[in-house]
């Protein structure tokens, strides 16, 4: 079965595609003021995967109740099934059913507490019903907030509890959150933070555009291009969109919302200011003035709900297992791909976020599954292959394993570098130049080198000093090396440490 879906085009003209599969197991994060195209995004991915995957909206304003008609959805009224939200969504896991949840009658109170019961009661469907689910979150800020919100404090952790539920630990039970919000700012960091696929749309404030640019690995300078796309653009990046930022155009839609944008309407026709005192302040007695409004589709009641879900057939998507790999294969495939990644010189100036993302796509690639190291665990393991994939032949074993475990204790950005020296000092080698240093954590000044050395001297991890042709050299006290003197030509300018 096919797992990529058609977002839109690119900016070359290219069909742009999202990986639903990847989708659902590493989630999508969409950001973008009011009018910026975000809900017209959602709807073309609900389309475009409707029938591949079972679907839950969760939709505040009642725009995506449209949906029903043309693909089956289930639409739950939670004014009207407020307390039968938990049953519904139980039976939703069950039966495989899309459905949407309306919270449009609702205060805001009673869309967290609606919102959050439904959300909890999906997560904590039984192992057996813990099939792939696309839970699509609109107006994410109103159920996530970064702060205190309009809401009560219960009614605010209630739903704050669910989101971080779907998003942190939801993948496991194959509910993939998809969440949009108007501002970054705006919504819980540890609730954005699980999302490794990206859209950003339009936006203003340079506090939303700084962390869209650095979500997106992009340098700051970068980040005025948000203020200029146009409404229905975005620039996506992530496993199941693409490895570098990528702009494109979403495409059209075959349904549409109720509502829709406010469009300019001509005036009634000019009358003398008599006639329209006449028409505010008539007497109450006067029949009103007819007003079209567009029509709610109707909403079934909690036991119409059930027995639909009930009746509804399972959708055909069902996502092919990883193949059975022993141990010894995964550690030796996660080891190869760290080389790969090592071997590509500009892979040392890249942020660790950009790098994680690269080694995640390079591991479904290989079809590893999700057990493989999450950022942290690849930082670490990221640093030791770099030293080890260097280190020189003849190098002290156990003397190296030795500086790994006292690597341990250091803070994450001098790991490196004391892996780097020890590297050097176990095989008796020359002790690496400031530029050499530089390099190993990703930057281009010598300076930073020093600085970082001496930092590493004042709380007594090594020791350097120079010979008499004022070279450098530096020992390790714990391990009891010490790398040789770096040789004149390879030595910075004649400061030293």
């Amino acid at each position: 079965m096919r797992s990529d879906i058609d977002i839109g085009q690119t900016g070359a003209g290219a069909p742009a595609h999202v990986d639903l599969e990847e989708l659902l197991a590493t989630r999508l994060l969409v950001q973008g003021n009011s009018g910026s195209g975000k809900s017209h995004l959602l709807r073309r991915l609900l389309e475009q995967s409707a029938g591949l995957v079972q679907q839950v909206v969760i939709d505040p304003e009642g725009d995506f109740v449209t949906l029903a008609e043309r693909y089956g959805h289930v639409v739950v009224d939670a004014a009207e099934s407020e307390h039968e939200l938990a049953t519904i969504a139980a039976r939703v896991r069950q039966h495989r059913v899309s459905v949407i949840l309306n919270l449009e009658g609702l205060e805001v109170d009673g869309q967290l507490r609606c919102a959050a019961t439904f959300l909890n009661a999906l997560f904590d469907a039984e192992r057996e019903f813990w099939f792939p689910v696309l839970v699509v979150v609109d107006e994410a800020q109103l159920f996530a907030p970064a702060a205190a919100a309009d809401a009560s404090d219960e009614a605010r952790r209630l739903s704050l509890a669910a989101m971080t539920n779907l998003m942190c630990r939801g993948r496991k039970r194959g509910l993939a959150g998809v969440i949009a919000t108007q501002r970054l700012a705006k919504l819980a960091k540890n609730v954005a933070a699980e999302a490794s696929n990206f859209l950003m749309g339009r936006t203003f404030l340079d506090i939303d555009m700084a962390r869209a640019a650095d979500l997106l690995g992009m340098e700051r300078r970068q980040a005025e291009m948000f203020r200029d796309l146009q409404r229905g653009s975005f620039v996506g990046l992530g496993p199941a969109i693409s490895r570098r930022p990528l702009s494109m155009r979403i495409g059209a839609v075959e349904t549409s919302d109720r509502g829709g944008a406010p469009k300019l309407l001509p005036l009634p026709g000019a009358t003398d200011d008599g006639d329209a005192r006449e028409l505010i302040f008539a007497a109450t007695d006067m029949p009103a003035m007819p007003v079209e409004r567009p029509r709610r589709p109707r909403a079934d009641d909690s036991d119409d709900v059930l027995a639909r879900i009930d009746r509804a057939p399972p959708p055909a998507y069902v996502a092919a297992p990883p193949p059975d790999l022993s141990d010894e294969e995964r550690t030796a495939a996660v080891e190869d791909i760290l080389a790969q990644m090592i071997a590509d010189p500009s892979a040392a100036f890249q942020p660790t976020a950009a790098l994680h993302r690269d080694f995640l796509v390079r591991c479904r690639i290989r079809r590893l599954g999700t057990d493989v190291p999450n950022a942290a665990a690849f930082r670490r393991r990221m640093t030791i292959a770099r030293a080890r994939l260097t280190q020189p032949e003849g190098a002290d074993e156990f003397a190296w394993d030795k500086a790994v475990e006292i690597s341990e204790r250091l803070p994450e950005d001098m790991q490196g570098v004391f892996l780097l020296l020890c590297r050097a000092a176990v095989a008796q080698k020359p002790c690496p130049s400031d530029d050499e240093i530089a390099r190993f954590f990703g930057s281009h000044s010598p300076g930073r080198a020093r600085r970082m050395l001496r930092q590493m001297e004042q709380i007594g991890t090594i020791v350097c000093r120079t010979d008499f042709l004022q070279c450098r050299i530096v020992a390790i006290p714990e391990l009891g090396f010490e790398t040789a003197a770096v040789h004149p030509m390879a030595r910075d300018q004649a400061e030293t440490v």
